[in-house]
């Protein structure tokens, strides 16, 4: 194997030497077909035949970001939800801040933040102060370092003035930014964020981007792999773009190689040509 991922063989859980923030190889998934009726009741004995993705691979060096692009059901949320360790991949390796997502879940956890880019999560009639110290504990975090810990994401974040609101008085932009606060409360080295600006107005969109772009991946080094629909926004923040297809990769390259690579001058352009063409309707 390559010295570059040289890896200690005394333990599954030991840190890679030297590695990207992000290694995935060859990853597989599939799900049982959906079902209803009585069938779907056998559901969890059926056979998993339904490929969500197939032999996906790829790197995320540190303190950049990549964003996932593709079209409806092409495998995106799986491929986050399976390096978040929400769901176990049907073969093929997957590594975050050098810790295997299978047998090291729990190292993993402790370096990861997950953005769903939705407003579920929080206790309604509970402030905003009480919902991150509740997650703050669930995170281990002691009394004193949650408290300065919170007292800076408030600062960074622009939360101060809502801090002891309630949740279901706050703005969606407002809760989209909390629970970037909630992602971050652990000092996570790898941000993963599901369409983060889907709900939110272009002002706030473009307030959220400049945010993640200049502080926490500028400033901070933080490592993001991000998935969206909007190319102004992979535009603005991807380093590199991986372009899924049918849970397939299609490209992995910088927005400029790809622009090189197609012959065209748009982002909007070059996927569309790298894309196959959609089957016509009857």
């Amino acid at each position: 194997m390559n010295a570059k991922y040289h890896y200690a063989a005394k333990h599954c859980c030991e840190r890679q030497l030297v590695a990207p923030a992000l290694i995935v190889e060859n990853l597989f998934k599939y799900f049982p077909p959906a079902q209803s009726g009585w069938r779907a009741m056998l559901q969890p004995l059926a056979r998993a035949t339904c490929r969500a993705l197939a032999g996906v691979s790829f790197t995320v060096s540190e303190g950049t970001a990549m964003a996932i692009v593709g079209p409806n059901g092409a495998g995106k949320s799986t491929l986050l939800r399976i390096l978040a360790t929400l769901l176990l991949p049907t073969r093929g390796c997957a590594r975050v801040a050098g810790f295997d997502v299978v047998r090291c879940p729990a190292e993993v956890r402790c370096r990861i933040g997950v953005h769903s880019g939705t407003d579920g999560g929080f206790y309604a009639r509970l402030t905003a102060r009480e919902n991150l110290r509740f997650f703050a504990t669930l995170n281990n975090l002691h009394t004193a370092e949650t408290r300065a810990r919170i007292a800076e994401l408030a600062e960074w974040l622009h939360l101060g003035p809502i801090l002891d609101c309630q949740v279901r008085t706050l703005s969606t932009g407002t809760v989209h930014r909390l629970n970037l606060a909630r992602a971050l409360l652990h000092h996570p080295s790898v941000l993963l964020l599901d369409e983060p600006t889907r709900s939110l107005d272009p002002l706030a969109a473009a307030s959220f981007r400049r945010l993640l772009r200049e502080e926490l991946i500028g400033r901070r080094g933080i490592t993001v792999l991000f998935s969206s629909h909007a190319l102004e926004e992979v535009h603005a923040l991807a380093d590199r773009i991986l372009l899924l297809d049918s849970g397939r990769v299609r490209a992995c390259a910088t927005p400029d190689e790809l622009l090189r690579r197609t012959a065209t001058d748009t982002l909007e352009a070059a996927l569309a040509r790298l894309l196959p063409s959609p089957e016509p309707q009857p």
